[in-house]
């Protein structure tokens, strides 16, 4: 579905990418982890079109994305800091987005809108709300409007135990319809239930991109957070 050759991106003399190949396919869950300064938000930008590579290719269902658009019409994105009109009402940017998404009201997804109760607060303006609800809002807009793709910048921040259990419940119910989700998070222990592949990137690149299973096999462990620390350990060891 998603396809990425080679691709490298230079900020001045900070290479934040460097070579990146990858493989996305719908019906898998993929963790995108690594470090901090490690190019996984540049990559996410790069996917989105928010970021142009000096060089290599993104393709999406074997189109390439350069100079195109509609595209990101099939890709659902929950940033991990959601920015609003800060004087607009949660229902105001709802209907905002419907209006540029033009999506026939009947295919809206309100799974999340409802689980979260944001009927009852339509008329809270953004600058009003938690960090909780803000995030409540950015996952219901991501789903809503029943992409292909999801991609969530660390999706549970700020979410309390029981939406984090429903935005979970929900990942997984999208993946089941054979989408491709993509998360970052550094909660790695909230990963376990949902993912089936993980990317880990560092110094710009993929260390490695496996299954969660074939992980956790190769290390003899049953938590991803602790698979990874092994694979860390043993790669830091080699070099």
């Amino acid at each position: 579905m998603i396809t990425i050759q080679q691709l490298s991106k230079r900020f001045g003399k900070l290479q934040v990418l460097n070579e990146v190949s990858l493989a996305l396919e719908g019906g898998q869950c993929v963790a995108l982890i690594g470090p901090n300064g490690s190019g996984k938000t540049t990559l996410i930008k790069a996917i989105l079109g928010m970021v142009i590579p000096q060089s290599g290719n993104i393709r999406f269902k074997g189109k390439d994305i350069v100079g195109e658009w509609e595209y990101r019409n099939e890709i659902g994105y929950m940033p991990q800091i959601g920015q609003y009109p800060e004087n607009m009402t949660i229902g105001q940017v709802l209907d905002m987005m419907k209006d540029i998404r033009r999506v026939p009201e009947s295919t809206l997804d309100y799974d999340l809108f409802n689980a979260f109760g944001l009927g009852g607060m339509l008329d809270k303006r953004m600058r009003t709300l938690s960090g909780g609800t803000r995030q409540k809002v950015s996952a219901c807009l991501a789903f809503m409007f029943n992409p292909e793709v999801l991609i969530l910048d660390e999706p549970t921040a700020g979410l309390d135990p029981i939406s984090t259990e429903l935005l979970k419940d929900k990942i997984i119910g999208e993946r089941q319809k054979n989408k491709l989700i993509l998360i970052t998070s550094h909660v790695l222990s909230e990963l376990d239930d949902l993912v089936s592949e993980v990317i880990y990137m560092q110094e710009g690149k993929p260390l490695f991109h496996k299954t969660l299973q074939s992980l956790k096999a190769e290390t003899g462990t049953n938590r991803l957070s602790s698979a990874v620390a092994r694979v860390i350990a043993i790669h830091e060891f080699v070099d």
